[in-house]
C-alpha cells in the first residue's frame, strides 16, 4: 500500500498550486469575468465618458480617469434610464436572467467596484430605472456626442467598439492565464511525473539504460561542478538541459500563439497595436505566473525534494534558468509598454502614475537579481550577493503587488500569484526556523583543531545523521557578530559511527573447577559486582550521540573557527542531497572521495553490505586520515592514497571485470574530481556491461 499512497500524494502535490488558484474564482477565465455580462458592461462603457449635468471630476482607476463621480451617476436620471434601456435592449438576445442584470446593476452601474472604485448605490434598482422609461426611447446618440441630457440610446458605433474590446481583452486574459497555468503545472509537475514513471518496471529499465546518454553527461565538455571558463556559470547536465529547453520552448510558443483581433476597438487604433498590446499583457502575466516557481526551486524546503527524486543541486540549476526566463518576460513586458505608450503619445501622462513607478521598481529589481547573481559575483562576495538577493526579492514582491493593485485593484486575480510567492518564500523561512527548533535550538559544540587548517566539530545530543545523502546548515553566530545569520551547508556524520567497534572480551570472572569453592551467596555477589563494573566501563567508553563535521577552513565564516569546548551553534536540517533509493539498491557501492569530501561518503558504509572506498588526500590532510582511522579500519575494501591521484577509469574497470550488474558510484570532493568521475561513468556506462548509478555529492551552489 505504500507505493499507491506515495503516488497519490505526489499527484496531489503536483495539482495543489493550480487547484488553489482556480478555486479562488478571481483569476480571469477561471472562471472570473469582470465584464460579465458583456452586453451590460458595453452599455456602461458607452455611457461613462459622457458628461452629465452633475459631472466635474471623478476617480482615476489605473489608466482611466472618469469625468463623473459615483454620486453623480447614482442620482442622475438620464444616465440611469439610458443605462437601463441599453441593458434591456442589448442583453435581450442573450437571455440574461433579470437577477443577473440586477446584481450587475448593484455592483457596476455607478462604478466598477471590482476595479477598486468607491461606489454609491444607485437611487433606483434596475427594474425601477427601467420602469421610469415611460415610452420607447427614440433619442439616438452619435459617436461624436459629449453630453447626456435625456434618456437616449447608445451610439451603435461606440457600443460595437466597447463590445469588441471587452470580449477580446477577456479572451486574451483567459488564454494567457491558461498558458501560464500550463507552464506552471509543467514546471512543477514534471519532476513528480518523471519520478512516478521511474517506478514502473519497464520505464525504469529503459531510464537506467538511457542515463549515460541523456541524464549524466554534461552539456559542455566535462564541466559540471567546475565552473565554465571566465566564471560564466555551471554547465547543466544533458538531463537538466532537456528540462530547460522544454521550458524555453513552452515560453516561446505560449508567447507567440493564440492572439485574435477584433476591430474597430475602443482601445486600439488598429490590429497592429491591439496584438502588440496583448503581447505586452501576456508577457507581464507570465512574469507573475513564473515567479512562484522561481522562489520554489530556490528553497531549501522545496516540496519537490520530497515528492520527486531530483536533487537540491538540480533544482538550483533550474532555479537560475527559470529565473532568466522570468526576467526576460518581465523585461520584454516593460520594453513593449514603453514602446506602445511612446508611440501613442501617452508616456508622459502614464510615467508619473503609481502603477508605472512600481512597475519600474520591480523591473529594476529583477534586472539586479538576474545580473547580480552570476557566478563571478557569488565567488567575489557571496554574503553581499546573498543579502542583496533577499532584499531585491522583497522589492520584487512589493513592486509586483503595487503595480497590479494600482492598475487593476482586485481585477484579474494578479494578487493570487503574489500570495503564492509569499506562501512559498515565507513558508520556506518558517520551516528553516522550525528545523532549528526541532534540532534542539542553541547548542554548544566542541571544536578540535586537527592541524593544517582542518577542524573537527562535535555537536552532542543529536541522534540523527547516520542516514546517507544528508546535509545540514550550521550557524555559528559568535564567530562573526556582524553577520550572525551566516550559515553554510556541511555533510554530517553521526558521532557514534566514528568509534571503532569494541570486541567482546571473555568474562574473566567465570569460575573453573580448580578455583576454591566459596559459599553460593558470596559467589553471586562477586559475579554481580564484576558484571556491573564491566557494563559501566563499556558505557564510559561508548561515544555519546551527536553530529560530527569535518571542516577545512576557508575565506568565509570557517576561517574564524578555533579550538573551543563551548561554541554556540545552531543546526538546521537535515536536508536531502540526492535521492539514495536507487544507489542503495545496487549490488556494489564504489565511494570515490577527494580530501574533505570523505564526510559525505562515510554514512554509506554503514548502510550497504558491499562497499569499496577510494580516497585520495594531500599530505597536508594526513591529520584527517589519522582522526578517521578507527572507522576506516572497519572498511575491508579500500584504497587510500596520500599525495597521489586516483585512477578513475581503472576503478570502474575493476568493478566491470568483477561482474557486478549494477554499481552505485558516489563521488564527493573537488569539482575536478567530481567532473572526472561523471565523465568516466558516462563512458563506462555506454559499454553496456555494467549499469552504473551515479550520485554527485557536491555543494557547488
Amino acid at each position: 500500500m505504500a507505493m499507491p499512497f506515495k503516488i497519490s500524494r505526489t499527484i496531489v502535490s503536483a495539482l495543489t498550486l493550480a487547484a488553489s488558484v482556480s478555486a479562488q474564482g478571481q483569476l480571469n477565465g477561471f472562471p472570473a469575468n469582470p465584464y460579465d455580462p458583456f452586453c451590460a458592461m458595453a452599455c456602461i462603457r458607452s455611457l461613462s465618458s459622457l458628461m452629465l449635468d452633475c459631472s466635474s471630476m471623478g476617480q482615476t482607476i489605473g489608466m482611466m480617469t472618469m469625468s463623473t463621480t459615483s454620486e453623480c451617476w447614482a442620482t442622475n436620471t438620464p444616465y440611469l434610464t439610458s443605462l437601463a434601456w441599453c441593458m434591456h435592449t442589448k442583453c435581450a438576445e442573450f437571455n440574461i436572467p433579470q437577477s443577473k442584470l440586477q446584481r450587475f446593476w448593484e455592483t457596476d452601474s455607478t462604478g466598477q467596484s471590482s476595479a477598486g472604485a468607491v461606489t454609491v448605490p444607485a437611487k433606483w434598482s434596475y427594474a425601477e430605472a427601467l420602469a421610469n422609461v415611460k415610452q420607447p426611447v427614440t433619442m439616438q446618440l452619435k459617436s461624436t456626442d459629449m453630453n447626456l441630457n435625456t434618456t437616449s440610446m447608445v451610439s451603435p458605433d461606440v457600443y460595437l467598439r466597447q463590445w469588441n474590446v471587452l470580449t477580446m481583452v477577456q479572451r486574451e486574459t483567459t488564454v494567457e492565464n491558461s498558458y501560464g497555468i500550463a507552464m506552471l503545472v509543467t514546471g512543477f509537475g514534471l519532476p513528480i511525473l518523471l519520478t512516478i514513471l521511474t517506478k514502473i518496471p519497464i520505464i525504469s529499465t529503459l531510464t537506467r539504460k538511457l542515463k549515460p546518454y541523456l541524464i549524466y553527461p554534461s552539456t559542455f565538455g566535462t564541466y559540471s561542478v567546475r565552473p565554465l571558463p571566465y566564471l560564466l556559470g555551471n554547465a547543466p547536465t544533458v538531463g537538466q538541459s532537456l528540462y530547460v529547453l522544454l521550458f524555453i520552448i513552452l515560453n516561446i510558443i505560449f508567447t507567440c500563439v493564440g492572439y485574435q483581433s477584433r476591430q474597430p476597438s475602443a482601445w486600439y487604433a488598429n490590429r497592429y497595436y491591439e496584438i502588440l498590446s496583448f503581447v505586452m499583457y501576456r508577457t507581464g502575466v507570465f512574469g507573475y505566473v513564473l515567479a512562484p516557481l522561481v522562489f520554489l526551486f530556490a528553497g531549501r524546503n522545496n516540496i519537490l525534494l520530497w515528492t520527486s527524486n531530483w536533487s537540491h543541486s538540480t533544482f538550483l540549476v533550474l532555479h537560475r534558468w527559470v529565473a532568466r526566463i522570468f526576467a526576460f518576460q518581465s523585461l520584454l513586458h516593460s520594453v513593449l509598454a514603453l514602446y506602445i505608450y511612446k508611440r501613442e503619445g501617452m508616456y508622459d501622462m502614464e510615467v508619473v502614475k503609481p502603477y508605472w513607478i512600481w512597475g519600474i521598481v520591480a523591473t529594476v529589481a529583477v534586472t539586479v537579481l538576474t545580473f547580480g547573481s552570476q557566478l563571478f559575483v557569488r565567488n567575489a562576495a557571496y554574503e553581499i550577493f546573498l543579502i542583496s538577493h533577499i532584499v531585491m526579492s522583497a522589492v520584487v514582491i512589493v513592486g509586483f503587488w503595487y503595480h497590479a493593485y494600482d492598475l487593476y485593484k482586485w481585477m484579474g486575480g494578479y494578487h493570487i500569484w503574489i500570495y503564492c510567492i509569499i506562501a512559498v518564500w515565507f513558508g520556506d523561512r518558517l520551516m528553516r526556523v522550525a528545523r532549528v527548533i526541532v534540532a534542539g535550538g542553541p547548542r554548544r559544540a566542541k571544536v578540535t583543531e586537527l592541524g593544517e587548517g582542518y577542524v573537527r566539530i562535535d555537536v552532542p545530543g543529536i541522534r540523527w545523521g547516520a542516514e546517507p545523502g544528508k546535509h545540514v546548515y550550521m550557524y555559528f553566530p559568535t564567530l562573526h557578530p556582524l553577520r550572525p545569520w551566516e550559515n553554510h551547508p556541511f555533510s554530517v556524520l553521526q558521532t557514534t559511527l566514528l568509534q571503532a567497534p569494541t570486541t567482546r572480551s571473555s568474562d574473566s570472572h567465570s569460575q573453573t573447577s580448580e578455583e576454591p569453592s566459596v559459599p553460593a551467596d558470596v559467589e553471586k555477589n562477586e559475579t554481580l559486582t564484576s558484571h556491573v563494573k564491566h557494563v559501566m566501563q563499556k558505557a564510559a567508553n561508548r561515544p555519546s550521540a551527536g553530529l560530527t563535521l569535518y571542516v577545512r577552513k576557508s575565506i568565509g565564516m570557517t576561517k574564524y573557527l578555533r579550538a573551543s569546548d563551548s561554541l554556540l551553534t545552531f543546526v538546521e536540517g537535515p536536508y536531502p542531497n540526492n535521492s539514495t533509493t536507487e544507489v542503495l539498491r545496487c549490488d556494489r557501492l564504489l565511494l570515490i572521495s577527494g580530501g574533505i569530501g570523505i564526510t559525505a561518503l562515510l554514512p554509506f558504509v554503514s548502510n550497504h553490505w558491499n562497499v569499496k572506498l577510494a580516497w585520495s588526500i594531500k599530505e597536508s590532510a594526513r591529520c584527517l586520515l589519522d582522526d578517521l582511522e578507527p572507522m576506516l579500519n572497519t572498511i575491508p575494501d579500500k584504497d587510500v592514497r596520500i599525495g597521489s591521484r586516483l585512477d578513475i577509469s581503472q576503478l570502474l574497470n575493476e568493478e566491470i571485470e568483477a561482474g557486478w550488474e549494477r554499481v552505485g558510484v558516489i563521488v564527493s570532493g573537488p569539482g575536478g574530481l567530481c567532473d572526472d568521475v561523471r565523465a568516466a561513468v558516462v563512458a563506462a556506462g555506454k559499454l553496456g556491461k555494467t549499469e552504473f548509478e551515479l550520485e554527485v555529492e557536491a555543494y557547488s551552489w
